[in-house]
């Protein structure tokens, strides 16, 4: 990327949460910490401190179907961040001590979230959308569940995830390929490959369902799910255009709907949550607790009016959101080399950014109405709501605006 002065580094794995059973829930999450309490030669403190010593920060995260590891440095930074994400997926510690502590860190991490209301209400309607398989079990984990592993089942669980077959080094910014080629070379080229193959995707089924809690809370907080499709699905753009219209912006027809409109709520937004083989669309709102049964009654019927075409203004002003956020997030050196890495483990090369603006300029009113009509086929709905007991009518109240 000319011009800057720094470089981003990806190291990024094509597994994680979706690939756990059930008694290793959380197990992806877990070890994504503690390959930073130590690895090669370098102790926690020492991994951080060389990071920071060239002006740089070190980050991952763990997602259901990818596991990343992340530098961001001055330029020049590439060859000791290589170095040191080769160390992380490759030869951490591992030490009991530090997993016995490292364990409580992750059960508090689990309890901020049940103690966060707009964190508890996506997981609730998570669990109900895919109940009983891996994307429906949080990726933190339970207590229970990262209790049981020891270095030992650990290490061998990094074996299976970070294996050869399943990374990509990914690098943006103030980086020469030549540079990258050679490092990938030296710090990840001798990487055992024992012939196995990395862990399945199971395949997901949308079993849907109701999430009703009761909470003592300000605001009713709700989550409503519909199945959709995945990211390599023909209408995959269909549906971030399907998303962008109900509710990607303040001129999308829920907030006129709710907010400008009726008042029912500050905040509504509609998102599309893709994975390689299924997806939703989902309806997120916050509002008061008498409102919440005719605020999801309004969010059905803004969904079912998208099996009306849409005007061609509308759709315009859509696809341009969506290429602008989509442009505009390629300014970012992280997001540019995590961008491509996610882009090659789903479709094995890395995109062009004018060809993915041409599907969406490609997509058609046609095209969402069928995918609107996709959506709606299966009569299911996943729902989540959380907080005064007199809003967890939100929940039918949505189901039969949708299907009666």
């Amino acid at each position: 990327m000319a011009g800057l002065q720094t470089v981003a580094l990806s190291v990024v794995a094509g597994r994680g949460a979706r690939v756990e059973d059930e008694a290793r829930s959380g197990w992806s999450h877990l070890l994504e910490h503690m390959v930073f309490k130590g690895a090669g030669s370098r102790s926690a403190r020492e991994i951080v401190e060389a990071i920071e010593a060239q002006g740089g920060n070190i980050n991952a995260a763990t997602g259901y179907e990818r596991t990343s590891f992340q530098i961001r440095a001055l330029a020049g930074g590439l060859d000791l961040g290589s170095s040191v994400l080769a160390d992380l997926v490759q030869r951490p510690t591992m030490d009991a001590g530090d997993l016995v502590r490292e364990k409580q860190v992750v059960g508090q991490e689990i309890a901020e979230a049940a103690d966060a209301p707009d964190d508890l209400v996506f997981e609730l309607a998570q669990t109900a959308a895919f109940d009983g398989q891996p994307l429906g079990r949080p990726i933190l984990g339970t207590p229970a569940s990262i209790g049981t592993a020891t270095p030992e089942t650990l290490n061998a669980w990094r074996a299976s995830l970070y294996g050869p077959k399943t990374l990509v080094v990914s690098a943006s910014g103030a980086v020469d390929e030549d540079d990258l080629l050679r490092l990938a070379e030296r710090d990840f080229g001798a990487m055992d490959d024992d012939g196995q193959p990395p862990p399945e995707l199971a395949p997901a089924t949308f079993t849907g369902g109701q999430r009703p809690v009761a909470k003592t809370l300000e605001q009713a907080n709700l989550v409503l799910l519909l199945p959709a499709v995945g990211v390599r699905d023909e209408a995959y753009f269909a549906l971030r255009l399907l998303a962008e219209i109900l509710g990607g912006g303040m001129a999308s027809r829920l907030f006129q709907e709710a907010r400008e409109n009726r008042g029912l709520a500050y905040a509504i937004d509609a998102y599309s949550e893709t994975y390689a083989d299924t997806g939703c669309l989902g309806v997120f709102a916050g509002c008061a607790a008498k409102d919440a049964a005719e605020l999801a009654r309004v969010a059905a019927g803004e969904i079912v009016g998208m099996l009306k075409p849409v005007g061609v203004a509308e759709l315009a002003r859509a696809k341009a959101q969506l290429k602008g956020a989509m442009f505009m997030g390629r300014e970012s050196a992280l997001a540019r080399s995590e961008q491509a890495a996610g882009q090659v483990l789903l479709f094995g090369r890395a995109l062009d950014p004018t060809d993915v603006a041409a599907e969406v300029d490609a997509v058609t009113p046609a095209d969402l109405v069928t995918v609107t009509e996709r959506i709606l086929a299966s009569k299911k709905v996943a729902v989540a709501v959380l907080g005064p007991k007199s809003a967890l009518k939100a929940g039918p109240a949505f189901e039969a605006a949708l299907f009666g």
